[in-house]
């Protein structure tokens, strides 16, 4: 068999995964790229496979960068089943119209500028037909139920108690007489968050491709709900407004759970809360109306309201743009959740752009910030953002608040997989920045005792029972002059990893020189950004 990284590869988002098994092919995941105008860009490019081609394609979960591209496969002919759980049909079909009315909507504007500019016309990536064709190939299948994907290859979904419907993926192949079993992790969730189960024991596997996503960072231990507490009563108490861009799905849903908590306990004043997202409204009826997999102190409140996991009077789900627009023109303080999380995009943009500038507001970030976003940018410190083409000074109280992750972070992955019976031969380490799944790669070499690689895109890995060999994808095709440059990089890459292994061995002789040494490496990270910004 062979498995061929076709996205998230040194990078957050795009997860895609090639398996051939003889004759067949399919994909585990076909995620959308999200951040920078580079990254997206990888959306444009021709798949590196045929999709009329594949005999199936399994999901992890709903999330637009693990599902994204779905529509764009079936665009350019697939017409397989996709193999999902209850809950990530039930997302997806919300998340992919709405992804296909933003590239309807992008296309629409790009032409009305550029057929004044006499430029060639703009194709939407996919349409909303396109995403309802995908979404009537979805074949549920529950967790722990074990099918058939193609020959010789059978799957089953664990709970991975990322979002609603999350799954990590057991794999087991029969060829050539030989057995090999894998494991795809998707997203890990977080264990003891609100509302859904914690992620399912992993037992072991030959080999496992995991997320690396929080690889090289531990959450902060520390009570959420009273630092969620003190921000609210904090910005009430200025006259401001609250702003908080939400994921549509899974962090908006554990946000209004942890409202709904503290209010009842009186630690905060019940101020209009709203929910200004169409699909976060969706999403949150979803999760409402799948109680089976909540954990056990959401579903005995749910059952103690009435089957009502979140019932607050002062909560309002905006359905209009001029529902939206009004709620900046509203008198008073009040609690505003809006997509997207890493505000890059939808209804949010809007309530930045009214509030951010405002010494009494405040903006709350409650998760992972791509590199590239305009969430990114915030966090980091910007004094001034550029919001909807308008330059906006940075006054709100901005608080990060990284403890409402929706991932595991790298010790929380270690110990999941510490407690697996069996090692595996190789982790292949996926789904994070460089620094991040470089680091998880070392810990799990050096903690579990075995190999790890770093795929770079269009990587693959050959498999025959427990072996397995690593080489540069024949699906790759590169301009002579652009394989004279990776080469080059490559080198880069080691001598890099050189000096960085000197500048350790130095410092751990000497700590004195340690203030010395990254007053260095910070003017060579500045000339570096400096020249290469206007690639």
């Amino acid at each position: 068999m062979k498995i061929t990284f076709l996205g998230a590869a040194r990078t957050v988002t795009g997860s895609c995964y090639l398996v051939e098994v003889g004759a067949k092919k399919f994909l585990v995941d076909c995620g959308m790229f999200q951040g920078s105008k580079l990254v997206k860009a990888f959306n444009e490019k021709e798949f590196l496979f045929h999709p009329g081609e594949l005999d199936a394609v399994v999901l992890t979960h709903a999330h637009v960068d693990h599902s994204g591209l779905l529509p764009k496969l079936v665009k350019e002919g697939y017409h397989g089943p996709i193999y999902c759980t209850k809950s990530t049909k039930e997302l997806c079909s919300i998340l992919l119209p709405d992804s296909a009315h933003i590239q309807e909507g992008d296309a629409e504007f790009a032409n009305r500028k550029g057929m004044r500019a006499g430029k060639k016309e703009v194709v939407p990536l996919f349409t909303v037909d396109d995403a309802d064709r995908a979404l009537k190939l979805f074949r549920i299948r529950d967790f722990g139920e074990e099918f058939k994907v193609v020959d010789g290859v059978t799957v089953k979904f664990k709970v991975a108690g990322h979002i609603l419907g999350s799954s990590f993926i057991e794999m087991h192949v029969e060829e050539d007489g030989k057995t090999t079993n894998l494991i795809f992790t998707g997203d890990i969730g977080q264990p003891n968050q609100p509302i859904i189960e914690d992620p399912a024991t992993v037992c072991g596997a030959d080999f496992i491709i995991t997320e690396s996503t929080y690889g090289n960072r531990v959450h902060e231990a520390y009570d959420k709900e009273g630092e969620l507490a003190k921000i609210v009563n904090e910005v009430v108490e200025r006259g401001g407004n609250l702003v908080i861009p939400a994921f549509a799905v899974g962090r908006t849903q554990v946000l209004l759970y942890y409202f709904q908590k503290l209010q009842a306990e009186g630690r905060i004043p019940q101020v209009p809360i709203y929910v200004d997202s169409p699909m976060a409204n969706k999403a949150t009826v979803i999760t409402m109306t799948n109680p089976e997999e909540y954990d056990e102190e959401a579903r005995a409140l749910y059952e103690m309201q009435g089957n009502h996991l979140v019932n607050m009077p002062n909560l309002r789900f905006t359905a209009t743009a001029q529902e939206s627009m009004a709620i900046n023109t509203t008198p008073g303080p009040k609690i505003i959740l809006s997509a997207s999380g890493m505000a890059d995009a939808g209804r949010i943009l809007h309530h930045l752009k009214h509030n951010l500038w405002r010494q009494e507001c405040g903006v709350i970030f409650a998760g992972y910030q791509a590199e590239g976003t305009l969430g990114r940018q915030i966090v980091e410190g910007a004094k001034r953002v550029k919001i909807m083409g308008e330059t906006i000074s940075v006054a709100a109280t901005i608080y990060n608040m990284k403890g409402f992750s929706a991932h595991a972070d790298k010790e929380q992955l270690l110990a999941w997989f510490s407690g697996m019976q069996t090692r595996p031969k190789c982790f292949f380490v996926t789904h994070g920045e460089v620094d991040a799944a470089l680091t998880l790669a070392d810990e799990l070499g050096r903690k579990l005792g075995t190999a790890t690689y770093v795929p770079h895109f269009g990587d693959s890995v050959e498999i025959t029972g427990t072996q397995w060999q690593v080489h540069q994808s024949e699906l790759v095709q590169e301009e002579p002059a652009a394989l004279e440059l990776s080469a080059y990089l490559k080198g880069m890459e080691r001598n890099y990893m050189q000096q960085r292994v000197r500048i350790e061995q130095i410092v751990a002789r000497d700590a004195s020189k340690s203030a010395a040494i990254r007053k260095k490496m910070e003017k060579l990270r500045k000339y570096m950004d400096d020249l290469l910004q206007d690639l």
